[in-house]
């Protein structure tokens, strides 16, 4: 079997400047702007070839298995965070809706944070080493998450920021790995079409396993039992990934001052709008946090146009890539308040087990597969990116409003399961419509950062939402009651309404930008010829 593996396939690249495409390195990476040593001096008509691997074709499954679990290890451990909230509460003695939200905001914020500085150090020292590396984290603050259950609220909370670490490391360098390891063609787009349709399908396993554990061992099993399993995938892929090894790596450099700037002003940032529902947006240190964070992010602009190698290049923002970020930021915003507080409301209002509550949200898998089919379907006939991208706004959208006028004693076939419908074609239609716009849109030699700043917008977005709708809870309705508690969670899926209506808006304005385009295309077709 070892060489049958070791076989290798020479495609060579169809870069002008001799150095490594897109394609070749798959959307989680992030590429240097500069060729290779290997094609630096060679003649642009022999550009250097991209070596792909051969596999058996039990490796390939093992190795498929492998890197699908990224996607599924990211989404169950923010069911992690979600399930057990009120287990998690009682052990700590924390009941304020404000407070426990960290659990999921933390994840969240650092998921979002580190990826772009994931999948740039991927290419710099292989994505094989940091991928086991985010496995190798992920199960170190998976099991000091568990032991937490000895300490404080605010240690676990700080564990789980931690722990989103390991995940920002996993998602990027798996997209890498794909593109490294498959040339472009029907086996490579299926399998990213089947890294993104794992996400819902990994949160309801996660889901299914923490409720199991929660409801009838403890809640910091679910931790513990996800080190170990996690720990296993990692030893497999030290066997079963292909070498770093390539003329392709090591190029450019890293631009540190950039990631200490964009991740320090991006966690304060967070950190303030999270904190503040909890302390009072009286209390100093609260807006001096984010006047700080601020000021980091503006000196992260600034050091991104001096940099070599940015993070961010300035060329990938025009008014397309814009607006899909806009849009992602808006609809995944309001995708985070929507599942937080909808299970806020089954587990605490209703009271219903977390076991049931999972068994409830299962639908959210068999949608999912559907609205993935449906997209691809809708993209390969042609349907503007924009017009899908209003679609999942709108999904977004329906999904706040079943939520926002949600009556706590209502059945659950009336609002709760259409919105399990509903919302994950907001999900599975956003992000591809995202990342093909930003492909359509960018320069050739930035393609490879695509999925990964998609990918940051989406995660952040979560946890900025959260402390937004915080923020809105605090003002409106700060009781512990179970008045208070409902109208909590409606004015918080109100707040989401508003991200979704204006991610509707900024969708409607790139339909309307395509339209013109088309127009103008259409008209410049049919004039004569001078």
């Amino acid at each position: 079997m070892a060489e049958k593996s070791s076989e290798m396939v020479e495609i060579p690249l169809n870069d002008e400047t001799g150095g490594v495409t897109a394609a070749s390195r798959g959307p989680g990476a992030v590429l240097a702007d500069t060729p290779t040593p290997a094609a630096a001096g060679a003649n642009k008509d022999h550009a250097a070839p991209h070596v792909y691997p051969k596999f058996s074709p039990i490796r390939e499954g093992i190795l498929v298995f492998t890197l699908m679990f990224a996607q599924i290890i990211t989404q169950a451990a923010v069911a992690q965070g979600l399930m057990p909230l009120n287990n998690i509460g009682e052990t700590f003695g924390v009941s304020e809706i404000t407070t426990l939200s960290w659990s999921i905001a933390a994840y969240s914020l650092t998921v979002g944070t580190f990826i772009l500085c994931a999948g740039r150090l991927g290419d710099l020292y292989g994505h094989k080493k940091m991928y086991i590396f985010g496995f190798a984290w992920l199960v170190l603050w998976s099991l000091l998450s568990g032991f937490s259950h000895y300490t404080d609220f605010i240690f676990f909370a700080i564990c789980r920021g931690f722990q989103g670490i390991g995940p920002a490391f996993l998602l990027p360098n798996a997209l890498a790995i794909i593109g490294r390891s498959y040339p472009p063609g029907v086996k490579q787009t299926m399998l990213f079409s089947l890294f993104g349709a794992c996400a819902p399908s990994g949160f309801v396993f996660g889901a299914v396993f923490t409720s199991i554990m929660s409801q009838y061992v403890s809640w910091e099993w679910t931790y513990y039992l996800g080190a170990i399993v996690c720990a296993l995938v990692g030893v497999i892929c030290i066997f079963v990934i292909p070498s770093d090894e390539g003329p392709e790596l090591r190029t450019g450099s890293f631009d540190g001052w950039g990631a200490v700037l964009g991740v320090s002003g991006l966690i304060l940032v967070n950190v303030a709008w999270n904190q503040g529902p909890n302390v009072g947006w009286t209390t100093p240190y609260t807006y001096i946090l984010l006047i700080i964070g601020a000021l980091l992010l503006g000196g992260f602009f600034f050091a991104e146009t001096k940099a070599s190698h940015p993070l961010i290049p300035a060329s990938v923002f025009n008014v397309k890539t814009s607006l899909a970020l806009a849009c992602i930021a808006c609809g995944w915003g309001a995708f985070g308040i929507w599942i937080f507080f909808l299970l806020q409301m089954q587990l605490t209002l209703r009271e219903l087990s977390p076991l049931l509550v999972t068994a409830q949200a299962s639908p959210v898998v068999i949608s999912g597969l559907v609205a993935s089919g449906v997209t691809g379907f809708l993209l390969t006939k042609r349907v503007p990116v924009a017009i899908v991208m209003l679609f999942a706004m709108s999904a977004f959208l329906a999904a706040g409003l079943l939520l926002a006028t949600m009556p706590v004693d209502q059945i659950y076939w009336a609002q709760t399961f259409v919105s399990f419908v509903v919302a994950p074609f907001g999900m599975d239609m956003s992000f591809p419509a995202a990342t093909i716009m930003f492909s359509a849109s960018v320069p050739r030699e930035h393609q490879g950062m695509v999925a990964s700043l998609v990918t940051t917008v989406v995660n952040y977005s979560i946890s900025l939402a959260l402390g937004f709708a915080g923020t809105v809870v605090l003002y409106t309705s700060p009781g512990q009651s179970e008045a208070d508690l409902t109208a909590a969670i409606h004015n918080a899926a109100f707040m989401g309404v508003g991200l979704s209506g204006l991610g509707v808006i900024l969708a409607s304005i790139a339909c309307s930008i395509e339209l013109v385009e088309y127009l103008r295309k259409k008209t410049k077709g049919s004039s004569p010829e001078p």
